[in-house]
């Protein structure tokens, strides 16, 4: 396994991948490598013959009373689990590396990112759109491999991969979860029990409006409150959205037809929450 930390080393290195002729597989993270990231590395190795893991925390996807400073970070750990995974290369670029002091240029998808998570966090997918085209630009990947557990944060991804002509494949792999459904994210790890065992109760909901769906519900609107009923949002819990959207403009919807993602984010005790379910509504 190689370890590069310069966009130059980078480059050479790609320039010297060509003559071999193998498809490249690009899993971006911010480390903190879970069960999760494990799911998207080896979906990667199956299907590319180079895979190719980033690790970089990204401060321009953090508001300023985020978290940035308390992320979670254990290189030693990030590259075991790399080895393990047989990665052929992890790309751990220096802040400055990636943002020189003279940096201006910043990446938008305006509509997809405006609302949801967009809503809450402004600054978020404009930060995140900004390190993936570098990223992408880079590594140059036939295919990069994301999970569904950030399913607004892929959305906007293939729309700049879309408009943009960048030549790789955005693949959305499945959200990986505990035994009793609680979606893997590196955050858990500053999620006290009580918090956890409280935020089940979003994973709980959006399976009552699949459940909802599945028996014949078609409004909207009935949905997401059967899905606010099951969360019962009182004291320490708040509520930032429960959604039904078009799966593929995550435009909220009236009618349930076609293909639809089911979105939700809360708070508890100052941690937010968020997940998703996709839901195909039978005819």
């Amino acid at each position: 396994m190689r370890i590069i930390q310069t966009t130059q080393s980078l480059r050479t290195w790609r320039r010297r991948h060509d003559p071999l002729r193998t498809s490249i597989g690009l899993v971006p993270t911010m480390g903190a490598l879970h069960a999760g990231h494990r799911s998207l590395i080896q979906r990667a190795r199956r299907t590319c013959g180079t895979v190719v893991v980033s690790i970089f925390v990204n401060p321009l996807q953090f508001g300023p009373a985020e978290d940035y400073r308390r992320y979670p970070r254990d290189l030693s750990q990030d590259l075991a689990c790399c080895r393990e995974e047989n990665v052929d290369l992890v790309f751990i670029p220096k802040l400055e590396t990636l943002y020189p002091q003279d940096f201006q240029t910043t990446v938008a998808v305006r509509t997809l990112s405006r609302r949801w998570e967009g809503e809450y966090r402004p600054t978020h997918f404009e930060g995140v759109t900004t390190v993936v085209t570098k990223l992408l630009n880079l590594v140059r990947p036939a295919h990069a491999f994301f999970g569904q557990k950030d399913y607004q944060q892929c959305c906007v991804i293939r729309q700049l991969v879309q408009d943009l002509d960048l030549d790789t494949r955005v693949t959305l792999c499945p959200t990986i979860r505990d035994a009793d459904g609680f979606a893997l994210s590196s955050r858990n790890h500053y999620v006290t029990k009580s918090q956890r065992q409280r935020a089940l109760a979003l994973y709980q909901a959006l399976s009552a409006g699949k459940a909802a769906i599945a028996g014949g519900m078609r409004r909207a609107d009935l949905v997401e409150k059967n899905m606010a009923k099951v969360l019962n949002a009182g004291p320490g819990l708040t509520i930032d959205y429960l959604a039904c959207c078009d799966a593929r403009t995550l435009e909220p919807l009236s009618r349930l037809r076609g293909t639809v993602v089911l979105l939700g984010a809360i708070r508890i005790g100052g941690v937010r929450f968020i997940d998703n379910l996709i839901v195909r509504v039978p005819q």
